[in-house]
């Protein structure tokens, strides 16, 4: 791939991750209260060092994962391991983040489960941690539980959208990406509802990895959204994000969209906040702080809200559009960069290769090891 899709994939993890460490500190705050601690502009930028959070983390073990499968369907001619070992590193982060549970037949490493930011306790969402203990209860990692299928519950909550914007990175063809990027949100979110905003937010973010604008990789979203059973609410919630004048930046107008506690909320919220910064002009570097900062400040989710912006801004215009400061300040910064490169490198047209055709140890290591 080329240096461009290289910084379109590293800007789409550092605009997730930036995205959610502005919006931590204000989850759940009303706009009214945000403007009383940070002043009439509300959040403006990090704290110096910021943590990231469950949506970061599990972003980027579904990185590693992808690039993990595609290294397996490599080496051993085969396919169709990629939500096994989705699952697989959310049972690892699971267990590291210090819950009992049962042997496992196998877990995988890597390094985003070496990273001590990715695997820190940081108030993973009750529904998420259920389903997982779920899962982990059959001592099967590779197998997934909640499928599309078979769902594992009837939640529709924004955190299986949240962390499915790396389901893009893979092959692009449109119905594989959002297979890839429901299925992940199925893994945890059984609701069509909570399941359908994360393919739709996987196919544009594959889009844009790709070079398209935003507006186009939004509309590629839709159509394939449309083609999915029960997509009714996440296309009507995806509908009044594109219809929402544009003109200004009053959280109260964004607050129409809803609090962004589910998935089609969050995705719509999210859209919504990128399409303002980007009409309201600019540089690049002007464009991708003001969507994620639109994001975050407002009555509700801000970290999910403005970690999918993020996603979906980064993933437009590059990690050199996220400002450099706030790339220094968060935490994860050298896997972010690792995970970007080896997606892009893995899912490129020349993978590493042995005389064999097979990805080479050294490859393989340094995603598995």
């Amino acid at each position: 791939m080329s240096d461009m899709t290289i910084d379109r994939m590293l800007g789409c993890l550092f605009g997730g991750a930036v995205g959610e460490s502005l919006g931590r500190p204000v989850e759940g705050m009303s706009i009214t209260e945000i403007r009383a601690a940070y002043g009439p502009a509300g959040v403006t930028g990090l704290p110096g060092r910021a943590e990231i959070g469950e949506a970061t983390q599990l972003s980027l073990l579904t990185a590693q994962a992808g690039v993990q499968a595609s290294i397996r369907a490599r080496a051993r001619g085969i396919g169709g391991a990629y939500l096994g070992l989705v699952q697989a590193n959310y049972l690892a982060w699971l267990r590291a983040q210090g819950e009992r549970i049962r042997e496992q037949d196998s877990l995988v490493s890597g390094p985003a489960l070496r990273d001590p930011a990715v695997t820190a306790r940081r108030g993973a969402g009750r529904t998420t941690l259920a389903a997982l203990r779920m899962a982990a209860e059959r001592g099967k990692p590779g197998w997934p539980l909640g499928t599309v299928d078979e769902p594992v519950n009837d939640s529709k909550g924004c955190a299986g959208t949240v962390r499915a914007a790396p389901c893009g990175f893979g092959y692009p063809d449109p119905g594989a990406v959002f297979t890839r990027g429901q299925g992940a949100a199925a893994l945890t979110h059984g609701h069509p509802s909570g399941r359908l905003p994360a393919g739709a937010l996987a196919v544009a973010v594959s889009a844009l990895v790709h070079g398209a604008t935003l507006v186009d990789a939004l509309e590629r979203a839709m159509a394939e959204l449309l083609n999915h059973e029960g997509h009714e609410e996440t296309a009507a919630a995806l509908e009044r994000a594109l219809a929402l004048p544009l003109g200004g930046q009053a959280p109260e107008r964004l607050e129409s969209l809803g609090g962004g506690f589910t998935g089609p909320e969050a995705l719509a919220v999210a859209v919504h906040a990128a399409l303002a910064a980007e009409a309201a002009g600019g540089y690049p570097l002007e464009i991708v702080p003001r969507g994620m900062l639109l994001a975050v400040n407002h009555s509700g989710d801000s970290d999910s809200t403005g970690a999918i912006c993020g996603n979906l801004l980064g993933a437009r215009y590059g990690s050199r559009a996220v400002p450099e400061h706030w790339r220094a300040g968060v935490e994860a910064a050298g896997v972010i960069a690792v995970l970007a490169e080896g997606s892009a490198v893995e899912f490129g047209s020349n993978p590493p290769a042995d005389s064999y055709g097979e990805p080479p140890m050294d490859w393989h290591l340094r995603f598995y090891a």
